[in-house]
């Protein structure tokens, strides 16, 4: 039914302008508000209407059916955590390379030159990386 709105709109404008007006956006900003509305009269029905029956089976933890031995707040290695950030961080930087293979016909050599910059700027950082072991578990 919205889609069905935005398309009415959409062909009462039969020329396509480039510039946006506030009016624009109103589709957008009535399912935003449906959707939202939705969440929170669900979530308000679900409490409401739903059973509340604490039990102490419902209560206590339950982890993929094991029982729980031990103390749950053991501490882990940092190095576990530094992995993980060097992992998003390199991730990150390599999605910034699919843009520029999008574009790479149009923007040239200083395109190739710019990329080859930072290219070399990652594998700088990851030899720093190898040399200070940061990657090694031992």
């Amino acid at each position: 039914m919205l889609s069905c709105l935005f398309l009415l709109i959409l062909h009462q404008n039969k020329v396509m302008e480039t510039q946006s007006v506030p009016v624009d956006f109103l589709p957008i900003i009535f399912q935003v508000i449906v959707a939202l509305g939705f969440v929170v009269v669900t979530l308000i029905a679900t409490h409401y209407l739903g059973p509340a029956r604490k039990t102490s089976d419902k209560l206590s933890t339950f982890e993929a059916g094991v029982k729980m031995v031990g103390n749950a707040r053991q501490p882990f290695s940092i190095k576990y955590f530094l992995v993980a950030i060097l992992f998003v961080l390199f991730d990150v930087e390599v999605i910034f390379m699919y843009p520029w293979a999008v574009n790479f016909r149009e923007l040239g050599w200083p395109g190739i030159i710019e990329m080859f910059i930072f290219m070399g700027t990652l594998l700088l950082g990851f030899i720093y990386i190898l040399k200070k072991k940061a990657l090694d578990w031992d």
